[in-house]
């Protein structure tokens, strides 16, 4: 039964059909989409475990810690297909963004051996690696042994697997031939443009291509709309309202949060007159075309304004503005994407990037079933399962992003995201300067910011106070 069918798809598995190929194949032999889907599951799984001995572990169990995220939706869904692969029995914790890194800390800085990998953001692992509190993964992707032949380590985007790999020296440069694997990308945030069509049509609005023009259609919006505001950006003080737009942004003018010395001393960067002309123009913009309390937006009032439509534009994470487009949000279907550069003379968007990644606990009480986990949870596979069957956007593999199916399913309803991935991916990585106060320098940015869109204090001397203030930190704590 089914010998045909067996023979296409085991031609897709050695690469000699491409996916679409195989799908016409099976639709023209009279399997349902239903059928297909559960046969080339058998198939695969059992390719999958052909080169490897995937049940080596079999009969253990794994504990998660996770964020309540499409992500992880996305993982759950598909977790029979890791036990029936390994026989390794997973079970998990899930929890809402606002309590869940409080939960990390707390099970980490414990030592506790109740969970064995959890989702972190890069970020994060800039204080949990030093600490001691997660295992260095290059042991296990570099030993043939214990990891997948199939598993492509060369496949993940060079920027954000990268930006999950750092030696531990405050301002080293991440990815370096030195540098510890600390996490593993799992899903990532690029920072663009989304943007209302409607809305930019109504008031004859071109899409904006660099901050100058952001500046204008945002006023012009704001002007002109007669109730949404121009622009949408983060403004609470945290760090969380300096990685997103803004750092994007100013990377894409060559600038940096902190300088590196040639012995290894840091100090602040953000007085140069390129950085104060940058920070004029933002604030001008949050000030001309931004919402009234701008200070005190996060992700969610950023993204659920552009949704409600009480806002034109967001420059904030894709996959937030591709969330805003779907489900019940009032504009679902009116938004569009394009790629960002903030700089008219750069020749390409260059955005920071939030990487939700997977990390082992340092106190798991089996690593090596815990990597089998972690890699087949960020294999091709599951990729694009989670790609095609799920919200799981944006995925950090190459040949996902070359899988036809998904890429028409994000432009049949997703205007401009191929295309705004495509021109952004190359220059797309985590801009900041890796170091223990990183949590610190960025809030009180966040803070500056804050008081110089309020009139608080003048541009150049909040600059000034904020440089003196981030130096005198560095030395104190031993970096500068």
């Amino acid at each position: 039964m089914y010998e045909k069918e067996k023979d296409l798809i085991g031609a897709f598995l050695r690469g000699e059909v491409d996916r679409r190929g195989m799908l016409k194949g099976l639709g023209a032999m009279g399997i349902t989409a239903g059928a297909a889907g559960t046969l080339f599951n058998m198939m695969a799984t059992n390719a999958h475990a052909a080169d490897f001995d995937w049940k080596a572990h079999s009969g253990k169990s794994l504990k998660l810690l996770l964020n309540k995220h499409p992500y992880a939706d996305a993982m759950i869904a598909n977790l029979q297909t890791f036990k029936d692969l390994t026989g390794i029995e997973v079970s998990y914790d899930v929890f809402p963004e606002d309590v869940y890194f409080d939960k990390v800390t707390a099970a980490l800085s414990s030592g506790s051996t109740e969970y064995d990998a959890f989702m972190t953001g890069a970020y994060m692992t800039w204080t949990y690696g030093p600490a001691g509190w997660i295992t260095d993964l290059n042991e296990w992707i570099k030993d043939p042994a214990k990891t997948n032949p199939n598993y492509a380590w060369d496949d993940f985007l060079p920027g954000v697997r990268n930006s999950c790999a750092w030696n531990g020296t405050p301002g080293g440069e991440l990815g370096s031939d030195d540098a510890k694997q600390w996490c593993i990308p799992w899903g990532y945030e690029q920072n663009d443009l989304t943007y209302n069509k409607t809305m930019l049509d109504k008031i004859g609005g071109k899409v904006p291509g660099n901050l100058d023009e952001l500046i204008e259609t945002a006023g012009k919006a704001s002007k002109d709309l007669g109730g949404p505001y121009g622009i949408g950006v983060r403004g609470s003080r945290s760090w969380a309202t300096i990685h997103p737009g803004f750092l994007s942004g100013y990377a894409n003018f060559g600038q940096k949060d902190l300088n590196v010395s040639a012995d290894g001393k840091l100090s602040a960067a953000m007085n140069t007159a390129e950085s104060r002309a940058f920070h004029s123009k933002w604030v001008q913009m949050i000030q001309e075309s931004g919402p009234k309390d701008w200070s005190t937006y996060t992700w969610y009032q950023v993204g659920t304004d552009l949704g409600a439509g009480a806002s034109a534009m967001m420059f904030d994470a894709d996959i937030l503005g591709y969330f805003m487009n779907g489900g019940t949000n009032k504009e679902a279907g009116n938004l569009a994407f394009a790629s960002f550069a903030a700089n008219p003379a750069a020749t390409s968007a260059t955005p920071n990037i939030w990487i939700w990644s997977l990390a082992m606990s340092n106190f798991s009480k089996d690593k090596d079933a815990t990597w089998y986990f972690m890699q087949w949870a960020s294999g091709a596979e599951h990729a694009i399962f989670g790609a095609t069957k799920m919200d799981f956007v944006n995925p950090v593999r190459q040949s996902v992003w070359k899988d036809e199916i998904f890429r028409e399913r994000l432009n049949k309803s997703y205007a401009g995201y191929v295309d705004m991935f495509d021109k952004s991916a190359p220059g797309a990585s985590i801009k900041f300067t890796p170091q223990p106060l990183f949590f610190d320098v960025t809030t009180e940015w966040a803070s500056t910011l804050q008081k110089m869109v309020a009139k608080e204090v003048p541009v150049d001397e909040g600059l000034d106070m904020l440089v003196q203030s981030i130096d005198t930190q560095l030395k104190e704590a031993g970096l500068g």
